[in-house]
Parts: C-alpha cells; structure tokens; sequence
C-alpha cells in the first residue's frame, strides 16, 4: 500500500548484478573467496539502510542478491567484475554503482556506493551464520545414519490463474514448506514441472534466495534463509514464465531438493501439484490519460507481491498483483513546485473509474489527507484505515475491485449502488497508508482490503512508452508490469 520511489541513495527498487571474475599471477596467492553473506550499512544522512549481499556459485559462475532489511526488500543481482582484489558491481537501473576491495583475510569489503554523481562510504563484512547446522538429535548421526525420506510438507494456498503480460503467459503463487522434523533441513533447489513433465523452470540456490522468506524469522538473512530448523516454516514465492508459443500446462508439480542433518543427506520429493486455471477476468482501466506508472506492479520482487499478511486466522496476499497508479509529468517527476503540496502531485484529483458493472460492497470516508512524505500519516494506520477513503466494487463471479488512498468526500457512491463500467467512483488522493497522490488498485477474490487472494486480471487495451525513440507498444487483454508508463484512453 506505501507508495515507493527510488530517490538518490534508495535501495528499495535497486537491481543488483553480480557475475564475479577472478585472476591471479604465479606465485601469487589465490584472492579470498567472495562467496557467502555480507553485512553493512549505507549511511544516507536521513535514513541508514541496512544491507545484506550473499554471494553464491553455480557452475563456475558467481551470483548474488542484496536484501534491504529495513526495507524488507530482496534484489535479485546480474552483473559485477573482479580484478583480484577489487570488485565493482553496476545497478544501471538505479544509474548506480558499488567499488570495493576485499581484503587478504576474505572477512571484509571496503568500498564506496555511488548514484545520480554522488558518493558514500559503504562497507560489508563477512556474515556469521545465526543457525546452527546440526541439530541436538543429529549431532549424534554417523554415516550409517542417513535420513529415509525428506521431511519437509509443501502447500499452494492459491493455485496459480495464466495471465499475459508482455506477450508472455506468466503463473504467479506460492509454495508453503514445513520442515516436520527435529533435524536441520536445508532448501537446495526446487524444479518447475508441466503435466507432461516437461521442466518449465528450476529454482537454484542464488534464485531461491531471492524468492524465499523465512516465517517469523525476519533474523534469517543470506544463507540462513535456507537453513531450515526443526519445525520451521519458508515461503517461496513463485514466478513461471512461458514463452509466448509454449502451451500453457494444464496442471503443475514440483521436485525440491534438501540436504537433511549432520551429514547433509540430499533427498527429493516429488509433488506440490496444483491445477492452473484460465479463468481470467477482463476489464476496463481504473484510470484515463498518460504517464501513470505502475508503481509496485507485479513482479517477482515488488513490494505488493510480497506482502503476505495473516488476516483473521489466514495468511494471505491480496496485493499479489496491485498496482500504485502514479502520474508523471514529462521530466519524469510525480509533482511541480512544493512536493508537501498534495495539489501539486498530477494524479492529485484524477478521476477513479469502476473496471466494469458492479456493486458497490464497501464505502470508507471522511479520513483526512497526509502531507506527502515517507513517514507522514494523518491518522494511525490500522486495518480500518490503512486503504484510506476507499471503495470496494463487486463484479461478479466472486471478483472485487479495490480502490484505495482517495481524496475526503469525493467518493462519488455509495454502500449497494449499482455502477456501470467507466463511471466515476471518486478522485485520487493521499489518504491511508500513503506516501503520496496515487490510486492503490487491485482485485481479489473477496469483499475484504486485505483478508482477500490477489488476483490476476487483463485490460481491454492500454499503451506503453517504447524504448528510446521508438513509438509506444500497445497491448490487448494483458496486465502492466512493474514500473511500466502507461497510456490509457481518455
């Protein structure tokens, strides 16, 4: 629900690259090894963002991920070089980039972060575990000791609905893993498999850390994510691309591999089958005009994707695929002037519109605007408060339109009023949880803001700007995707 924008020494939407290369001279010593955890903290003045960068190999290969924790962000890496003792990591995306050297004992990195022209001291050192790998029964272990089965229980809350997103077929959902026994479990790979059996994907170990999420661990950072105790519990969070000419499988299943105890007994269990369903729903835009970004839109690692809240005795994910709606002026900044000034914000008034007929289940007004900033809020947020002046719209087939952070008594319904698709609901605002003017909208699957599944949908048409000069790219029955610029009919 907070809207994010990546500033000058902002991790939150940072995408880091690490592809390590390393040489040496004879009769020189090899340089310390870079795999493993790292802990640090960028000192950005305002804020101190604490780090952490795990580094992994796979078939000669080096590979990363950096994780915010203040943030709760994890950023998959892509590209960084080594020239024997110094390392240099580029995130293009943020036009950013670290430097750094390790030094002999391989404990730390000293370095610098530098973005937009400007420049901070950042330095990592070597992580120590915070798990034990053996457990006290298992300390006991001996070769001939060796685990029979893997002790792990999997789970899909919600099975995945196929929808298209630039001109790909993309299943979205979740696997829940239980290690059910006293022993130490560790998540090595997990193997995406079709109907046919077909592998569609496999999830090594730099990708399972990018996509797993501890439960009530938020200590369990780099490797520590995998390392699964006895009883403990991860969330994987799953993203299966299919091209645009592959056929879409009817049903899915999953081989996961862990390594179990003391003597780290790999075993596999075939299974985690769940149907995949076709049942998308069409709609209108939520919105007219040009330039609004789709802000936190789906994607693997955005902010909404991962928000897993437990919700009247259930976990779930009803931003799953929500989209803040922010508008852009041509120089690509969401207001002019005074940025206290919800007026000066261009989606500030924007007129909401219902995606489709339906009724209205659900009106929230009369709660005061905040001033726009990261941590301004006009009132305490609770669950009653947190999508601000909002309205919930029923169209059918067990599908409701959220939307959320509108403007005091704009809301143009009320509670039970039927609406057709297209009319006006209300106008965007700042309210709620809320960092600045924007529309907060997703579908799910009850009349709840956030005891709901989120839900996957397809415009009717929208545009998005090409690159560079190129002309803009229309799209027809597919979703925007994170961070997209997005035109829509007026």
């Amino acid at each position: 629900m907070v809207r994010f924008r990546v500033k000058s020494f902002s991790i939150c939407a940072l995408l880091l690259s690490l592809a390590f290369l390393s040489c040496r001279c004879p009769g020189q010593a090899a340089p310390a090894a870079p795999e493993g955890s790292w802990q640090g903290t960028l000192d950005a003045g305002s804020a101190k963002l604490r780090l952490v960068l795990t580094i992994t190999k796979s078939g000669g290969e080096y590979k990363g991920i950096l994780e915010s924790v203040d943030q709760g962000a994890t950023i998959p890496a892509e590209k960084v070089t080594v020239n024997g003792d110094k390392l240099r990591a580029d995130f293009p995306r943020v036009n950013g980039f670290y430097e750094g050297t390790l030094n002999k004992q391989g404990t730390e990195i000293a370095g610098s972060w530098t973005q937009n022209g400007g420049t901070l001291p950042l330095a990592f050192k070597r992580a120590e575990s915070t798990k034990a790998v053996a457990t006290k029964d298992d300390s006991k272990a001996t070769p001939a000791e060796k685990a029979f089965t893997s002790p792990i229980d999997v789970t899909i809350p919600l099975a995945p609905t196929a929808f298209q997103a630039n001109g790909k077929t993309h299943l979205v959902y979740e696997l829940h893993i239980v290690n059910f026994s006293a022993q130490n479990t560790v998540l090595t790979q997990i193997a995406i498999l079709s109907d046919t059996g077909a592998e569609l994907g496999r999830m090594e170990q730099t990708e399972l850390l990018s996509n797993t999420m501890p439960v009530g661990n938020r200590d369990a950072l780099g490797m520590d994510k995998l390392n699964l105790g006895g009883g403990a519990s991860v969330v994987v969070f799953m993203w299966v691309t299919v091209d645009g000419s592959a056929k879409v499988p009817a049903a899915l299943e999953h081989k996961i591999t862990v390594k179990v105890g003391k003597n780290q007994d790999e075993l596999s269990v075939l299974g985690a089958r769940t149907v995949v369903s076709r049942d998308i729903a069409v709609i209108g835009a939520p919105l007219r005009g040009d330039n609004w970004e789709a802000a936190n839109g789906p994607s693997s690692t955005s902010a909404h994707r991962r928000a897993i809240i437990p919700i009247e005795g259930k976990a779930v994910i009803a931003q799953r695929f929500a989209i803040d709606w922010v508008r852009l002026n041509p120089d690509g900044k969401s207001f002019t002037g005074d940025p206290k000034d919800n007026k000066n914000y261009r989606a500030y008034g924007s007129e909401a519109l219902a995606v489709a007929d339906g009724v209205v289940t659900e009106v929230k007004d009369g709660i005061p605007e905040n001033v726009p900033g990261i941590n301004s809020r006009a009132v305490p947020i609770t669950l009653e408060t947190v999508g601000g002046n909002h309205v919930i719209l029923d169209i059918g087939h067990g599908r409701y339109g959220f939307y959320a952070h509108m403007q005091p008594g704009s809301l143009k319904v009320k509670l039970g009023d039927h609406v057709k698709g297209g009319q006006v609901l209300g106008l965007v605002g700042n309210s709620g949880n809320s960092t600045e003017p924007h529309l907060h909208f997703h579908l799910s699957n009850a009349n709840s803001p956030l005891g709901s599944e989120g839900i996957p949908y397809a415009l009717e048409s929208f545009e998005t700007k090409g690159k560079a000069d190129a002309p803009p790219v229309k799209h027809k029955l597919e979703i925007p995707t994170e961070a997209e610029i997005v035109t829509f009919e007026k």
